[in-house]
């Protein structure tokens, strides 16, 4: 298998336990970054939506500049720096690159990134009928490209973009 190599799982029930575990380790090891919350994000985080098993995790941080340091604590601690979207956010993978069991973002905590975020996962914890096109279209997405990460990532964007324009939409619509 690729490190690549997409697959997508059936929902499992453990990946919030899994998320607690992360965030106990984090909040103890990255109080002085740590600004806001510690939040369950991605796939995982809405319960019986399929996903790649892997647990996103963001953790509010005041700035990126003065959470550059933590970028060596973490690499002390388990996790991989990669420099992915570093305009907006710190990125991580634990424990290898090649085997994923966990992503950590670091990202300012209010910015646009992180209330994006948040609007999206908790548009699919109450849209179950939504949460099911967004399933069905990751397993095929999976599918299609299977071995590449990047466009697969790319192509699940029109689909997100969309559900985050309904949710801008209904906030101005009251």
């Amino acid at each position: 298998m690729s490190k690549d190599a997409i697959f997508i799982n059936e929902y499992n029930p453990d990946w919030p336990g899994l998320f607690q575990k992360e965030k106990t380790f984090l909040a103890k090891l990255l109080p002085q970054f740590a600004t806001g919350t510690i939040e369950h994000v991605g796939s995982t985080s809405v319960p019986g939506l399929a996903a790649k098993p892997v647990i996103d995790i963001m953790l509010g941080v005041k700035t990126l500049a003065d959470s550059r340091e933590a970028i060596t604590l973490l690499s002390a601690n388990g996790y991989c720096y990669y420099p992915y979207k570093s305009n907006v956010m710190h990125w991580f993978c634990k424990p290898t690159p090649d085997i994923r069991t966990h992503h950590l973002h670091l990202i300012p905590f209010n910015s646009p990134l992180w209330l994006e975020r948040l609007a999206f996962r908790d548009h699919l914890r109450k849209n179950p009928q939504v949460a099911k096109e967004y399933s069905e279209l990751k397993r095929k997405l999976a599918r299609e490209h299977k071995e590449d990460r990047e466009l697969y990532t790319q192509k699940k964007w029109p689909f997100i973009q969309a559900q985050l324009t309904k949710i801008k939409e209904g906030s101005h619509a009251e």
